[in-house]
């Protein structure tokens, strides 16, 4: 008998099959105690397991490229950060073994974080996935990870680690649908660049019967378990209607009456630079440009290995808009040489531009290499700063910009929501302003962005996050500026309009969202647009903003 379960739709599609639960996660080894004389040799195993895993992280991460890159590069320094290791070598040298010590550090670790209110507290599958492949080595044991099948299905998992994430095979792995997690996850963003459908947060997802036939529908967030013919024959007719429309949809982002609304590229490296030029993006609206910092914790890296970098992306959007934001480390993107070893809590500590502000020499070599990477090519350079809270962040950007002779424009991430409530006075020292979804719900809503538990406070469609976005816009437009949205709410193409209706003038996601949202957009005229989001704002959840914003474009 169909049933239907919902969780949160985080990558569009849809993809019906059987059933294929994740591995079995490595089982707690057993707590013996070893002779005092052993304790060198098990520190030593310890050690030579966590460098292989680091290893196997690394080159996973090289494998898959940008956004997963950055994010496996980052689980590579926890598996070696010097405290864990230290913790792990005290246990040993008391008795534990190699495995009991690594299993029984982490679990310290992630109780520590848990209990001071840390930012990391969220990444819990980023940690245990790091402990148990240690484990697993030292155990001699295969490593968890996705199932091995020789025909397509979908995949159901507590949650999923970016090391499997990262290199599922689209081919096999139909779709996949998790316990935890949320839409802004690691998971769920490198679902999004695979163009895997998936759906996160949906309690209860383990107990569905191996091989029993579901359903997923990544746009709704719907599991359909055993659907009917009937249900199948519908589900795949939409699917089909999406990909013709999808065909069909080409050129510049626009409303069916011409209203352009540029649609943007988020990108992590140059390595995804050839899936956003495929998509037609005109531009890019994110250039995050972490991923050079974390091949070394310790120390930046150089400004010319900087200045090839940047000069790739630039070059691949000639007479294009390439929006680079300034390096944002700190909380989950902790580096050695920038980030505070004791914040009580990252996420509301020392982070994006506050950092850069203690360490002017970091972001002075920053703006100093894209300066020089733009010289002599026909790219529209805009550069922003992470994490501005004010006027005064703002014009301390701005300051440092034009120091290292930047000719570009200067801008402003709105993602702590003064920003957005004085956004006038932000717009009085730089040029434009780019609304980060992922950190502003965040930061409204008092909800960690990867924890599952407050899913529903990090729903772009919250009200409350829209009439920020609002606030962001309508500034923005009085002061002759523009504003963009480079969160992930962009890739909803629903809430796209709704973003075009409240006046946001750019949109930039993940390249495999362009041509969904393209083909949306050009259904729907500006007025329509704007009454779609005023119902979004007149609602009271983020469910009945959807629903009402869907009836206004649907004719309701």
């Amino acid at each position: 008998m169909e049933t239907t379960l919902r969780g949160v739709g985080v990558s569009h599609g849809v993809a019906i099959g059987e059933v294929r639960h994740m591995g079995t996660a490595v089982l707690e080894p057993p707590a013996k105690q070893i002779p005092a004389e052993e304790a060198e040799r098990e520190q030593g195993r310890a050690r030579q397991a966590v460098e292989a895993v680091a290893a196997d992280l690394n080159a996973r991460g090289n494998l898959a490229g940008g956004e997963a890159q950055a994010v496996l590069e980052a689980q590579a320094m926890i598996a070696q950060d010097p405290e864990l290791m230290a913790d792990v070598d005290r246990r040993i040298a008391v008795g534990s073994t190699a495995e009991r010590g690594v299993y029984d550090a982490f679990s310290h670790y992630r109780e520590l974080l848990a209990g001071a209110g840390e930012y990391m507290a969220g990444r819990v599958a980023d940690l245990d996935d790091v402990r148990n492949r240690i484990v697993a080595r030292l155990l001699g044991v295969p490593m968890p990870g996705v199932p091995d099948s020789d025909k397509p299905y979908v995949l159901i998992a507590r949650d999923l680690a970016p090391a499997d994430t990262a290199l599922l095979d689209p081919a096999l792995v139909l779709g996949f649908v998790t316990e935890e997690g949320g839409p802004t996850s690691h998971s769920a963003i490198l679902a999004r660049a695979l163009g895997v459908p998936a759906v996160v947060a949906l309690p209860g997802a383990g107990e569905l019967p191996e091989g029993t036939v579901v359903a997923v529908d990544g746009s709704t967030g719907e599991i359909f378990v055993d659907p009917t013919a009937e249900k199948r024959a519908e589900l795949e007719a939409a699917a089909e209607e999406r990909k013709a429309a999808l065909a069909a949809s080409s050129g510049p982002g626009a409303t069916s009456d011409g209203h352009k609304v540029p649609l943007l590229a988020n990108i992590g490296g140059p390595a995804d630079v050839p899936a956003a030029v495929e998509a037609g993006a005109e531009g890019v609206g994110l250039f995050r440009t972490e991923f050079l910092f974390l091949d070394d914790s310790k120390k930046a890296p150089s400004e010319e290995k900087q200045v090839e970098a940047y000069r790739k992306v630039l070059e691949a959007f000639p007479e294009g808009r390439v929006v680079v934001r300034a390096l944002d480390a700190g909380a989950d993107k902790p580096l050695d040489f920038l980030t505070p070893a004791d914040e009580p809590n990252p996420a509301l500590g020392v982070r994006g531009l506050r950092s850069l502000l203690e360490h002017p020499e970091v972001m002075q070599t920053q703006l100093t290499a894209l300066a020089k990477a733009a010289e002599g090519l026909p790219v529209y350079l805009e550069v922003m700063a992470p994490m501005v809270a004010d006027r005064a962040d703002a014009k301390a950007f701005a300051d440092a910009c034009r120091a290292a002779g930047l000719q570009a424009k200067f801008g402003a991430m709105v993602e702590i929501p003064s920003a957005a409530l004085r956004a006038r006075s932000v717009l009085q020292e730089v040029e434009f302003l780019s609304i980060g979804t992922n950190d502003l719900a965040q930061y409204t809503f008092a909800a960690d962005r990867q924890v599952g538990a407050v899913s529903r406070l990090q729903d772009p469609w919250q009200p409350a996050l829209l009439d920020l976005v609002a606030l962001s816009a309508e500034a923005a437009k009085a002061e002759g500026k523009s504003c963009g949205v480079c969160g992930e709410a962009a890739s909803d193409p629903l809430l796209a309009c709704v973003l075009t209706g409240l006046g946001v003038t750019s949109l930039s996601m993940g390249a495999a969202s362009i041509a969904y949202v393209r083909a949306t957009l050009a259904k729907y005229t500006l007025a329509q647009c704007e009454r779609a989001a005023a119902a979004a704002r007149a609602a009271e959840s983020a469910e009945e903003a959807r629903a009402a914003a869907q009836a206004v474009l649907s004719g309701e």
